[in-house]
């Protein structure tokens, strides 16, 4: 049995790949967030121990090549358990199933370069050092960076989501913003590695970072006991609905309005915006229906507004286009304000090389033949409310994951995020995209509204804390009244403290390095 665990078939290939399943657990729905403590410690010692091995009992193969393997069995083992869920939106249709078994292989595998990129440019600089701990969160934080930057992005399970259960450890990220809170979260989850290190500032430095822990986490839990609502501050009425219906049910536009008017139940007199979940009409001329407009004339007054997802479509010089929209509605059916989403699915909800794959069958997995296009306009619909205008910024699904989106635009007073969550089944994945908005309405500052159906619908505080919700499959509303507060446009770039912090960690390892720390 040992000789089998000393087996490079296992050091490299078995062990990473068990290692990067793990991390999973760390992430919504379960929260085992100390399972990091383990998995990125037990990650640097294999490094090391591959590194020793590669230089003897190894030595007929290449080093470099040994650590790109482990590298790529750990991210294969971190993304495979973390986003299986993607293969479910292949069942929807029997035209894509026969590629489920490339999305269970081929993403995952190609997702792993970001573990097995960077274990190759660290790996023969590792040891056991605190130097070593420094330049391996530096180069992990650096990979998510680029991963959630790279051919249109796709930042998540970024290793900050693991505190998604601890508000108080997250008030921070108002400050930070996600990256520079991540490559903290992965020197911490390192740092258990300093027990077995032979070094007399091991204690110094463990001693250093349980401060640094305890610190945020009183800063955080003091500035949301100490958080006090503005009572002169003008509040607007929302209310959330989830229908918990299938894909198919969309099919017949007219029985989604009607199912969705009733589960809003509106009240005439009272003055409400109604946020329903993204993709209710899949016709782009839904406005021309005239017994849904009979039906938003029935229901709902002058003081109704009405927020969800369409597909609307637009001529332009170059011919006909078509775009997953929010859109606002009022009772007469007339469209308010509109977004038209900027961040797309490759496959999804466009199709990469359309015009060769078209020739060969295939085509976009949302329904409608043709590919979406990107939207160019802002992501802000604007209301004009008596007395008061307010502008929401707009995130259509897994937009909601991109920071980039609070970072860029600035005086808005509400977050609103519509999702259709159904495509991932009853999978770990709606739970994990609505942790994504936890982050966003900390970092923002204001108040998140979320309509997801088949996922989790929620109001979020600014602090990050969840008001009301509906959890995925539960149908029917809630209802909030929320302050119009507006997120300012701050003084200084997230991306710019990440770009600082990262130099700092730099010169740390330099330093920590010369020393022989």
């Amino acid at each position: 049995m040992l000789d089998f665990f000393n087996k490079r078939f296992f050091i490299i290939f078995l062990f990473p790949l068990f290692l990067g399943g793990l991390t999973v657990l760390s992430f919504q729905p379960f929260n085992f967030f100390f399972v990091n403590f383990f998995s990125l410690p037990l990650l640097f010692f294999t490094i090391i121990y591959v590194k020793k091995k590669s230089k003897s009992v190894y030595r007929k193969k290449p080093f470099l090549k040994n650590l790109f393997i482990l590298g790529t069995s750990y991210g294969f083992g971190f993304f495979f358990f973390g986003i299986y869920w993607i293969a479910y939106s292949l069942t929807f249709d029997d035209s894509f199933k026969f590629l489920i078994p490339f999305s269970l292989i081929l993403i995952p595998l190609f997702l792993s370069l970001f573990f097995s990129l960077p274990i190759l440019l660290v790996g023969n600089f590792c040891d056991k050092n605190i130097s070593s701990i420094f330049l391996i969160s530096t180069v992990f934080s650096i990979s998510d960076f680029l991963r959630s930057k790279l051919l249109s992005g796709f930042p998540w399970n970024i290793w900050s989501y693991s505190f998604s259960w601890s508000i108080e450890s997250l008030q921070i990220l108002y400050f930070l913003g996600l990256f520079s809170f991540n490559i903290i979260v992965i020197t911490i989850f390192f740092i258990p590695s300093l027990l077995f290190f032979n070094t007399k500032t091991k204690y110094f430095t463990l001693a250093f970072f349980l401060i640094l822990i305890f610190t945020n986490y009183f800063y955080g839990s003091y500035k949301i006991n100490t958080s006090v609502e503005n009572k002169n501050l003008t509040k607007i009425n929302f209310k959330i609905v989830s229908s918990g219906m299938n894909l198919s049910d969309f099919e017949e536009e007219t029985e989604v309005a009607s199912r969705l008017i009733k589960y809003s139940d509106p009240d005439k007199k009272k003055k409400t915006i109604f946020v329903w979940p993204e993709g209710i009409f899949l016709q782009e001329n839904f406005e021309q229906n005239d017994e849904i407009k009979d039906l938003f004339k029935k229901n709902f007054s002058n003081d109704h507004l009405i927020i969800f997802g369409a597909n609307t479509s637009k001529i332009t010089n170059s011919g006909k286009k078509y775009f997953n929209s929010m859109v606002a509605i009022d009772r007469n059916f007339n469209i308010v304000s509109k977004y038209d989403k900027k961040k797309l699915v490759p496959f999804g909800e466009f199709l990469p090389f359309e015009k060769y794959l078209n020739s060969i069958g295939l085509k976009k997995i949302t329904p409608g033949y043709s590919s979406f296009s990107k939207g160019t306009g802002e992501p802000i619909i604007n209301l004009n409310l008596n007395p008061k205008n307010i502008k929401i910024l707009s995130l259509i699904c897994y937009e909601i994951i991109f920071p980039s989106f609070i970072y860029d635009y600035d005086k808005y007073n509400f977050i609103i995020n519509i999702s259709e969550d159904a495509w991932f089944g009853e999978s770990i994945g709606p739970y994990q995209h609505f942790a994504k908005a936890i982050f966003r309405s900390i970092e923002s500052g204001v108040y998140t509204i979320r309509s997801a159906n088949q996922g989790i619908s929620a109001f979020i505080s600014p602090q990050g804390k969840v008001l009301k919700n509906l959890q995925p499959n539960e149908i029917g509303n809630i209802e909030l009244n929320l302050p119009l507060l507006e997120k300012n446009k701050q003084q200084y770039k997230k991306d710019l403290i990440f770009l600082l912090l990262l130099i700092t960690y730099i010169f740390t390892f330099f330093i920590l390095r010369k020393l022989k720390f």
